[in-house]
């Protein structure tokens, strides 16, 4: 499921929702863990083959060996104990969508391969002496930047242009103002025990969520939650941030190679955004509360949440349970 009330979340999801009506390749651009075959399956269910398979398949696990066997299948006798004729992947995804996660780990004989098929949607397997025709959509994901792989000819510029007719970008969840919180709150109350209510995730731990760079995006942070609701004995959830958080938040990693002025406004810039959200969290998103509560006026409060793009809505009630919507 993919949950967020961010600008850039929403961006992405509006852009999303343009995408699945049409039939042309995608490619899905993103960091490990901001979720793009959720996006993909998204696309796949939202469009005219949702009642058709979904088809999903790791690039970087098919060797050289076995690429056409994998995605075009073999007749009867093709090779040494071929005694059945065997479905690729392709003829299993007929109809629906074809997902190509890590397409930039595909080997150059692969990536000929998959581009010959591209081409006229056409395919032979192993073995026949026929061609057959397939209707899929193909649907491509990477964490790599595949242009800058095309300049090193580390990947195949025309393969490159016949995945990305369209293009979708999943923001990392650094830049998802406010959607730690929200996500915290669905993983929480999804992984309670059963029979037991969804623990409540304290406000110093929303604190750092907020300011955290998240390198592991969404996975990461429900890994988290996952790990300290099932290990909880209270019903509010305080997490521990990372050994090295304490100091990173204190100062970024090139502290002293810039000036005084603007080194300390990094650290002034950071300590805002994760009091802020502490301060929210204990407040339930009330605005008013939260400014009485950290002894400024309304509207200055306003200002400084504006300024961090918080948005009061993902701490309104801290409840893991409201949070699953």
């Amino acid at each position: 499921m993919l949950i967020g009330d961010s600008g850039a979340f929403k961006n992405a999801m509006r852009l999303l929702a343009k995408i699945a009506p049409h039939d042309a390749p995608v490619l899905i651009e993103g960091e490990t863990g901001t979720g793009k075959e959720l996006a993909a399956r998204a696309i796949h269910y939202k469009g005219r083959r949702r009642d058709f398979p979904f088809v999903a398949v790791n690039c970087g696990a098919i060797p050289d060996s076995l690429i056409e066997n994998e995605l075009f299948g073999h007749d009867r006798g093709a090779f040494t104990d071929a005694r059945l004729p065997g479905k690729g992947l392709i003829e299993c995804a007929h109809g629906g969508t074809l997902f190509l996660d890590e397409v930039d780990a595909l080997t150059p004989k692969a990536q000929v391969t998959l581009l010959r098929f591209l081409q006229d949607r056409q395919y032979r397997p192993l073995g026949s002496a026929r061609d057959r025709q397939a209707d899929v959509r193909v649907i491509a994901a990477t964490n790599a930047d595949l242009r800058s792989l095309c300049e090193a000819r580390q990947f195949r510029t025309d393969l490159f242009y016949r995945l990305c007719i369209l293009e979708l970008h999943m923001p990392p969840l650094r830049d998802r103002h406010g959607d730690p919180a929200l996500l915290a709150g669905y993983f929480a109350a999804r992984l309670a025990p059963s029979g037991r209510r969804p623990p409540s995730i304290g406000a110093e731990t929303l604190g750092w969520f907020a300011s955290y760079h998240w390198p592991g995006n969404v996975r990461e942070l429900e890994n988290v939650v996952c790990r300290a609701v099932l290990m909880a004995d209270d019903s509010v959830v305080e997490i521990l941030p990372p050994n090295d958080q304490a100091e990173s938040q204190q100062l970024p990693a090139n502290a002293f190679e810039l000036s005084y002025a603007k080194a300390k406004a990094i650290v002034v810039d950071r300590f805002e955004k994760r009091y802020l959200a502490s301060i929210l969290a204990k407040a339930h998103g009330n605005v008013t509360l939260a400014a009485r509560l950290a002894g400024k006026e309304r509207r200055a409060l306003g200002k400084l949440m504006k300024k961090h793009s918080l948005d009061r809505n993902a701490y309104r009630q801290i409840d893991a349970g409201a949070a699953s919507r």
